[in-house]
């Protein structure tokens, strides 16, 4: 097993601006849970998700501007889409949401979206994604074509969705939790999610198929990468199910996948039951985990062969940090309050984090540097 720091390596600082190592971040105007996060050069974006089409730019440049608003979004407003930066252009895939405000119930999205960031506009491009890419991650391994690992099945959900929010939960209880059971009761692999790892390209606008992954396919995990090589970290392999998985894929080789070290067991937990919605990157040659969410019990239910499995559980967000080095994890210093589904980015003076759902399910606007220091994780507000 290739060790996880030869395959990434140091990411390379995407810009040569310059912050103090105590720098204050500015806290954003509106909070975000379940939205998207990108970067293009000096400048992060984040927008969607709880943002609704609101879409916010912080110049790394000139943080006394604080965050600027951009265009909206001009699309139906979406939860849970992937973003990945090609030259200048954001694209966004995927996601949930009703296409028409209207609909009783949402689906998952199969439209792309650009947003050129010199000219501060979106248009929707001439294409549909092939399969459903809702709680998909994405990157650009070559700045020509975006990969994509996971996602949603378009079809399935889009059913389930439709038939649990066209039900009368009162007037047919019954029938309601039938739905519901039969849903969450599905093993794995009949949720059929996207297994194939998929490149598009926006300049051919060609879908192709680059081979199917050997792991179950997940959803909502963490993606660090430098050029060639993406890092998955952990993720949800149903509803309400995660896994420690690690894993490095290795754009272009032959045998791509490479299995890592787990994420550990927490010093609060019998087992690691995995996160969804982490935040992740890298801080003076380290990787980073932190926060995300999992339900506490669940692992032990699916082993004992309930397939519903967060069945009656609580959904927790954790405060736990981890750091990949010297050939291992550990577990590093606790967040100051346990968060996920917010957006990361790695810049050269850490992970920066970007709102996140609180355990109140409120939408955060706090923004926070995460370091490596050598010995612990600091975060810096």
């Amino acid at each position: 097993m290739k060790p996880l720091n030869s395959v990434l390596m140091t990411i390379p600082l995407l810009a040569a601006f310059s912050v103090a190592a105590n720098q204050t971040w500015p806290d954003l105007p509106v909070g975000v849970k379940n939205g998207i996060g990108a970067q293009v050069d000096s400048k992060i974006y984040v927008g969607l998700g709880s943002m609704g089409q609101q879409f916010y730019m912080l110049d790394l440049e000139n943080l006394d501007k604080g965050w600027q608003k951009q265009a909206s979004f001009s699309g139906p407003a979406r939860d849970g889409a992937t973003a990945t930066v090609i030259g200048d252009d954001i694209y966004i895939f995927g996601g949930s949401g009703k296409a028409d405000a209207k609909d009783k119930s949402p689906v998952i999205f199969d439209t792309v979206y650009r947003f050129d960031s010199s000219e501060n506009k979106w248009s929707q491009m001439s294409t549909k994604a092939p399969v459903g890419l809702l709680g998909a991650a994405s990157y650009s391994p070559d700045n020509q074509q975006v990969v994509f690992f996971g996602g949603y099945n378009k079809p399935l959900f889009d059913k389930y969705l439709s038939d649990i929010l066209t039900t009368d939960q009162k007037a047919e209880p019954k029938k309601w939790q039938k739905i519901v059971d039969d849903y969450m009761g599905l093993k794995p692999v009949d949720y059929q999610w996207n297994r194939q790892v998929l490149s598009f390209n926006p300049n051919t606008n060609q879908w192709q198929e680059l081979g199917a992954s050997p792991y179950l396919p997940n959803c909502g995990s963490a993606l660090v990468a430098n050029q060639e090589n993406a890092l998955l970290i952990s993720g949800e392999i149903k509803p309400g199910l995660r896994t420690a998985e690690v894993k490095t894929y290795q754009f272009g080789q032959a045998q791509p996948w490479v299995s890592e070290h787990p994420l550990p067991t927490p010093e609060s937990q019998p087992l690691q039951e995995g996160v969804a919605g982490a935040f992740a990157g890298m801080s003076n040659g380290v990787v980073i985990v932190a926060g995300g969410a999992n339900f506490h019990g669940a692992k032990l239910a699916f082993d004992k062969g309930n397939m519903f499995a967060h069945n009656g559980l609580k959904k927790a967000f954790n405060e736990e940090t981890y750091v990949f080095m010297d050939g291992a994890w550990k577990q590093g210093s606790d967040l100051a309050e346990g968060i996920a589904y917010g957006i990361s980015f790695t810049l050269p003076q850490g992970v920066l984090m970007v709102g996140g759902e609180k355990p109140d399910a409120s939408s955060s606007t706090k923004v926070a540097m995460l370091s490596w220091d050598g010995k612990q994780v600091e975060q810096q507000d």
